[in-house]
């Protein structure tokens, strides 16, 4: 059974994708009992505003203590609301950030536009809650020193999930039971992370087979 603080809210944040049914945040949110997708699938991918808004609207109309799990570009989303708004937040699972430091591909906007929009520069203050970024170390939208520099900015415990690539279906992620493992230790059930001299690890990503989980079987 996935290990999380009782009575809570898991606020799930997509990036800068459609609904997929083969996701990782799509699988956890049908597991938990009482979780949240931020819907903001249809909108423009330039339009931070107007995700920050439904970011802030689901946890506003949360009626208990509220869990975000980020991935990709919901991870900036999350830091630029955090910088925003003060709603508690009892921690965050913010995985595989994108740098922004060079183009995500051609089916998004560009570095500029992205700018234009509010993206960048991506946020470095201290957030006011717990939280984890979970960083790839063959990402090719966030290299793993820079996201290691943003997760100290953060205040954020750094980590290394390993070669999971950007961690979505095309990287064979699907499943991934590392979240569940995350979400122990943001919620207690799980010794938290401690240092060593690559940064801070927790008990379970010494284990890979926690962290990691088999290539989807349809990619």
């Amino acid at each position: 059974m996935m290990p999380r603080e009782p009575h809570t809210t898991t606020v799930i944040v997509p990036g800068l994708r459609g609904p997929v049914e083969d996701h990782w945040q799509t699988r956890l949110a049908a597991k938990l009992p009482n979780s949240v997708v931020v819907p903001s699938f249809t909108r423009d991918k330039r339009d931070l505003a107007g995700r920050v808004a439904d970011l802030h609207q689901v946890i506003s109309d949360a009626n208990t203590p509220v869990t975000i799990v980020a991935h990709s570009a919901g991870v900036l989303i999350t830091v630029h609301w955090a910088v925003r708004h003060d709603l508690p937040v009892h921690g965050a699972l913010l995985a595989t950030p994108p740098d922004l430091a060079r183009p995500l591909g051609p089916q998004y906007p560009s570095l500029a536009e992205l700018q234009d929009s509010g993206w960048l520069p991506i946020p470095l203050a201290p957030l006011s809650f717990p939280s984890i970024v979970a960083a790839s170390t063959n990402d090719e939208l966030g290299d793993f020193e820079r996201v290691r520099a943003m997760a100290h900015a953060w205040g954020s415990h750094l980590i290394d999930i390993g070669p999971v690539g950007h961690l979505n279906p095309l990287s064979g992620y699907g499943e991934w039971l590392g979240a569940e493992a995350l979400l122990g230790i943001l919620n207690g059930s799980v010794p938290a992370p401690h240092h060593t001299d690559h940064g801070l690890v927790s008990p379970a990503s010494e284990h890979a087979a926690n962290l990691t989980a088999p290539p989807a079987s349809n990619g």
